[in-house]
């Protein structure tokens, strides 16, 4: 690994010429494309884990859980890492974790092994995915340099959530359900190598001399981790258990004396001063309601293709192959938007389009077909999302120091995740009640997942409420 050096200004940046500064964000991209595809990609593949290590019901949920709880507990730690130790060492030490724990879970030979590969994992991309927004933040000026990097890997990030259902399928029915893990080692090593040689290492200023605040690193890794853990428990136990309650309540007081501590703290692991940046505090407001819908959207639609239209799972896979192009297609024009339409609007329009979507959706049947049921909907809500996902995190981004990068993108990154997880938790039971009440059968199932959707555009509307909050963004760079 290279001698860590102080982190050169935008300005140096720019100055590294345009192809070196597009491999900084190819690296990025990419280790965000794993981070997000390993939160989708096994689910094709769990009926063949299960098969292949003898994994008992109860278990098999935490090869999907282990990876999202501790990448969820573990993300305000990453990014706080990144600015204290060095956006470089961080990055690379995050995708060393996570291709050495892929590696592990490939090779596993028990369930215990395989579940702690997958918490280790989970660790890695906490490292890793903060590091990822952080570089680009930190290597492009606020401007349209910088829009444009964010769109990119916001298309990439995305698309790897979309993609994990045809390339864990293609994976699992040629090769074996262990590819699904091993396919990250080669990815990892050729991102490893690309990044000691082109990413120019360092910390942000005096950031770089502080110390790691552990006591608030523990109680937002406990809060963070707790409050994962309870929602996923709500599907199989409910809102009402004392498992799920009791895991929920230990999140909220952890994450209190979370705040408590970091108001006291010399050098605290989130500065709550971020907060008083608008544009901070109203995008990831917003980012927690609308990923409620986002995370939801493919688990949903795999579920009715494959449950209710008999889709195999690479057909799944490529059936999606439409939304995944219409999210990679907005979000690389949102920088060309921006130019003539305010950050602010863009948001309010996309945010109708993908609401309207979803609403569209929810009129789904158990004789749908995929040009009038999937595609129509799927590419208005995904287009809609490709724009939200790349305006939040600009706006997210905007106005902080460099030495607050890290954090800022934890935030991000933490405000995604954690709306994801209540969104699935919250929406499945919403289907799943709407099914029992519809009885058995393939419409009863329709209905369910058609509820969902309804919930997912209920979520866009209410988060589009506070756009107004949100200050006005940079048009162009003469604005930025």
């Amino acid at each position: 690994m290279s001698h860590m050096t102080s982190e050169p200004g935008p300005v140096q940046a720019e100055r590294r010429g345009g192809r070196t500064a597009w491999i900084v964000v190819f690296a990025a991209c990419v280790g965000q494309f794993v981070v997000v595809l390993d939160v989708s990609v096994i689910n094709v593949a769990l009926p063949s884990v299960r098969a292949g290590l003898d994994i008992g019901e109860g278990s098999l949920q935490w090869v999907v859980n282990a990876y999202v709880i501790t990448f969820a507990g573990f993300l305000l730690l990453g990014g706080r890492a990144a600015d204290l130790f060095g956006r470089k060492g961080v990055f690379i030490l995050g995708l060393g974790i996570f291709t050495a724990a892929s590696l592990l879970g490939g090779l596993a030979t028990s369930p215990g092994m395989l579940i702690a590969a997958r918490a280790v994992q989970g660790v890695g991309a906490a490292v890793l995915s903060p590091a990822t927004l952080t570089i680009l933040t930190t290597t492009f000026p606020e401007g349209t340099g910088r829009v444009r990097a964010i769109a990119t890997w916001t298309a990439v990030g995305t698309g790897g959530g979309a993609a994990g259902g045809v390339i864990g399928g293609l994976l699992t029915d040629y090769l074996s359900w262990r590819w699904v893990l091993l396919i990250n080692v080669p990815l990892g090593l050729i991102v490893i190598v690309a990044s000691a040689v082109w990413l120019t290492g360092g910390r942000a200023g005096k950031a770089g001399r502080g110390r790691l605040d552990v006591p608030g690193a523990v109680l937002a890794t406990l809060g963070a981790g707790s409050l994962a853990y309870g929602i996923s428990q709500t599907e199989s136990h409910g809102w009402g258990s004392a498992r799920a309650l009791g895991f929920l309540l230990l999140g909220v007081v952890a994450l209190g004396a979370f705040l408590a501590v970091e108001r006291r703290a010399a050098e605290p692991l989130t500065p709550l001063g971020v907060f008083r940046v608008r544009s901070v505090s109203v995008a990831n407001a917003i980012t927690v309601i609308s990923g409620m819908a986002f995370y939801a959207m493919w688990y949903f639609l795999s579920l009715y293709m494959q449950n209710v239209l008999k889709y195999s799972a690479v057909e799944t896979g490529l059936a999606l192959l439409p939304h995944t192009l219409a999210v990679i297609l907005s979000a690389q024009l949102a920088p060309r938007i921006t130019r003539w339409i305010s950050g602010r609007t863009l948001l309010a329009l996309a945010g109708a389009l993908t609401a309207a979507g979803f609403f569209w959706q929810a009129a789904m049947k158990a004789d749908g077909t995929f040009l009038v049921t999937l595609l129509g909907p799927g590419i208005a809500f995904s287009f809609g999302a490709g724009l939200m996902m790349t305006i939040q995190s600009v706006f997210a981004t905007t106005g902080v120091p460099a030495e607050r990068a890290g954090v800022v993108a934890g935030l991000v990154n933490t405000s995604r995740t954690m709306g994801g997880a209540l969104g699935l938790s919250v929406l499945s039971s919403l289907a799943a009640g709407r099914t029992d009440r519809e009885g058995t059968g393939l419409e009863a199932l329709s209905s369910g997942y058609a509820s969902a959707f309804f919930g997912s555009g209920v979520a866009v509307v209410v988060s589009m409420a506070l756009i107004v909050l949100l200050p006005r963004s940079p048009r162009s760079p003469a604005t930025a």
